[in-house]
Formats: C-alpha cells, sequence, structure tokens
C-alpha cells in the first residue's frame, strides 16, 4: 500500500502531482488527486508527488510533508568553487571521523538518483579505523599469496610492486585513509552500471563540504573484486555485484592553497548541419 493520502484542507487541485509523476498513475478526473489500487503497483516511490505540491497537501508512503526539508539552492558561486577546487587527497590524519558528520554523510548519499527509483545501490561502510587497518593486512596477504602462487590475474600483475611499497612501510592501495566506502549494484539493477558511480559522486561532493579529503580508488576496486575477491565477500559484497567502486576518506593531512586550472576537453557542439539528412 501507498499510504497515498489528500489534506483536503490544503489541496488546490491545482494537478501538479498528477502532471509531474513519471509512471502518469494520479488521477484527477474526480477533482481531487487519486492512485486508483489497479495502479498502485506501477509507483516507483519517487516521492515527486509530495514534493511538487505547493501547498503541502498530499502524503505519500506515510511521509509527512511539513517535516520535509526545505529547498534551499546554493549559491552557483559557491558550488562551483567547491567543484574547482576538490582535489583527490591521498595523505589522512589518522583520526576517525564523528559518527555525527558520518551518519550525516550516509543520510545525504540515500538522495543519489537510481536507475527507475529502484536504490539497490549497496553501501559497504568501514566506519572504524582498527577495522580499516585488518582490510590493509589482509589484503597484503593475499596479494602475497597470489604473487608466490603465480595467480594474479591477468593485467594485474602490476600488484606485485606494491609488496615492496608495503614492506617499506607504504600503503600504495588504501593510503593509509581511516575510513573507506565502497557502493556497489547488482546485475539486475535498471542502471546497475552508473548507479554506484552516481551516488559516490554525491558522497565526495558533501564530503568535501564537510572539510573531508576523498580519493577514487581503483586500486582498492580491483583488490578486492578481482585480486583478492574472497576478502570483499567477507566485508559483505555480494558475488553478484559486478559494478563496484571504492572512495577512500578522511580528514586530509594537507592544505591545498588554491584550484587548479583546465579547460574543458572532448567538447562536441551539436550543430544543426549533424543532423540534416535521414538516417
Amino acid at each position: 500500500m501507498l499510504d497515498f493520502a489528500i489534506d483536503e484542507s490544503r489541496c488546490i487541485q491545482c494537478g501538479e502531482c498528477a502532471a509531474d509523476c513519471p509512471v502518469r498513475i494520479i488521477d484527477m478526473s474526480q477533482g481531487l488527486p487519486r492512485i486508483s489500487e489497479q495502479r498502485q503497483g506501477l509507483c516507483i516511490r519517487c516521492q515527486h508527488c509530495l514534493a511538487v505540491c505547493p501547498t503541502a497537501a498530499l502524503s505519500i508512503l506515510g511521509v509527512n510533508p511539513d517535516e520535509s526539508a526545505e529547498i534551499l539552492p546554493p549559491s552557483p558561486d559557491g558550488l562551483e568553487n567547491l567543484i574547482k577546487s576538490r582535489r583527490s587527497v591521498r595523505r589522512y590524519r589518522p583520526e576517525a571521523v564523528e559518527r555525527a558528520v558520518l551518519d550525516r554523510l550516509m543520510e545525504a548519499v540515500a538522495y543519489a538518483p537510481t536507475g527507475k527509483n529502484e536504490r539497490k545501490v549497496r553501501f559497504t561502510l568501514v566506519d572504524d579505523p582498527e577495522v580499516m587497518a585488518r582490510i590493509r593486512v589482509l589484503t597484503m596477504e593475499g596479494i602475497r599469496r597470489a604473487v608466490d602462487e603465480d595467480g594474479l590475474p591477468d593485467g594485474m600483475e602490476f600488484f606485485a610492486k606494491f609488496l615492496t611499497a608495503w614492506d617499506q612501510g607504504r600503503d600504495i592501495i588504501f593510503r593509509e585513509a581511516p575510513h573507506m566506502l565502497i557502493a556497489s549494484s547488482p546485475r539486475e539493477a535498471t542502471s546497475g552500471e552508473a548507479d554506484p558511480f552516481i551516488a559516490l559522486s554525491y558522497f565526495e561532493l558533501m564530503a568535501a563540504s564537510l572539510g573531508l579529503g576523498t580519493v577514487w580508488c581503483g586500486y582498492a576496486r580491483w583488490a578486492l573484486q578481482s585480486v583478492v575477491p574472497e576478502l570483499g565477500r567477507r566485508l559483505g559484497i555480494p558475488s553478484d555485484h559486478r559494478s563496484m567502486y571504492a572512495v577512500m576518506f578522511g580528514y586530509p593531512a594537507v592544505r591545498y592553497a588554491r584550484a587548479v586550472q583546465r579547460e574543458v576537453q572532448g567538447l562536441h557542439r551539436v550543430r544543426p548541419a549533424d543532423l540534416e539528412g535521414g538516417l
């Protein structure tokens, strides 16, 4: 059941909820919005109807519209500065990020869009630096075993070089970060290839706004998915989750004084001439 309810004292019958419904299941033929029982199964639970209602007259899924956050768009200058100034951080302080900050980060990630609003992304969060330290040790033990048994996957022979750095006290894979977030999706997800990356993009921008450093970690992804997959299973990443990526994060041990300077590359503007003629 959708628990779809209309406060008749507030509803102005504007029809915005019906017009904005992605699957067009809201009916206005009787004046007030309604969803027939036969069409409720088509709802993707996006809450567009609740969000678009100008008078907070509509409730769905038991959500009270009066408790929803007010929309306060960030300034374009502020958001642009955040995007331009973020850096991939590879030097971290050892202390843990406070639980309240972690909870705020994960709450924000819940708002990342997914295909058909399926929300099948699994978030594997390492919130304890001691657990992160153990993951480092187990990963390197697995790599050493694979090297000794000549079992590194094709194309990943370079992982053998990480052992020398590790033995010298350097963590090339995880960068001594105190935390890690892995986002993964199952094969059957509608947009399973993209959903984890969208979620982690939301995560890293929110993290940057809170003064945290992040780095997208392909080494960790390959290690846990291909080189030491049994460790990935122990971390709780399901075996059928093929689209995944990892982000390391924590308080940075480096401070950047300014943004870098870049120009967009690979931009192709579609012109009318590109579409002349038939296919």
